[in-house]
């Protein structure tokens, strides 16, 4: 093999870039490209790790932690974290952390989508059973749930705007479900 080949990386190409969708209240576009990783590790050793990804790993369910750089972790369960960034490779940080734990990069298993506007809630309640009310859904809130037929892990980023991670496999679907779901969703 030619050793450029062996030295080139491979460039991740977003399944869904350049699509746009929603309809009036609501809009349905990608997510920019990211680093994703699923972090694994005892409870007891959030503090070592959060110190190395430069933010406090979310202890309880439904939260999430977010930095001013845009780095994100969702506390998807006990001893399980769901790390992205768009800027920075978590891997690298913690690599540097010498507390036990399971750092594994889905970055290319997975891929997102952003629905943001006033019929954002009714959009992704049309399949989903998670109850998105601000009372038990406030902004930071994050779950694992299912969106149709797909496990999906839902974020509410702000009062109007959510994040929808699944795996890549099922984003003509996602898309095309999230599209379907808005065009009902202030009627």
């Amino acid at each position: 093999m030619a050793k450029s080949a062996q030295t080139a990386t491979a460039a991740r190409i977003e399944p869904l870039a350049g699509r746009t969708g929603g309809a009036a209240g609501v809009t349905v576009t990608p997510a920019k490209a990211a680093f994703r990783v699923s972090l694994r590790a005892n409870a007891a050793d959030a503090a070592a790790l959060s110190k190395s990804l430069g933010l406090e790993l979310p202890l309880e369910p439904k939260t999430s932690a977010k930095t001013a750089k845009g780095r994100l972790a969702f506390w998807l369960g006990p001893d399980e974290w769901l790390i992205i960034d768009e800027a920075g490779d978590p891997l690298v940080d913690l690599a540097k952390c010498k507390a036990l734990h399971s750092a594994v990069d889905v970055s290319h298993r997975n891929a997102a989508l952003l629905v943001s506007g006033k019929g954002a809630r009714a959009t992704l309640e049309a399949g989903c059973p998670q109850d998105l009310g601000e009372t038990v859904f406030p902004v930071g809130a994050v779950a694992r749930t299912i969106l149709g037929k797909i496990e999906v892990v839902i974020y509410r980023a702000g009062e109007t705007e959510y994040r929808v991670e699944f795996w890549r496999s099922f984003s003509a679907y996602a898309f095309g479900f999230l599209n379907e779901a808005a065009k009902d969703c202030l009627a």
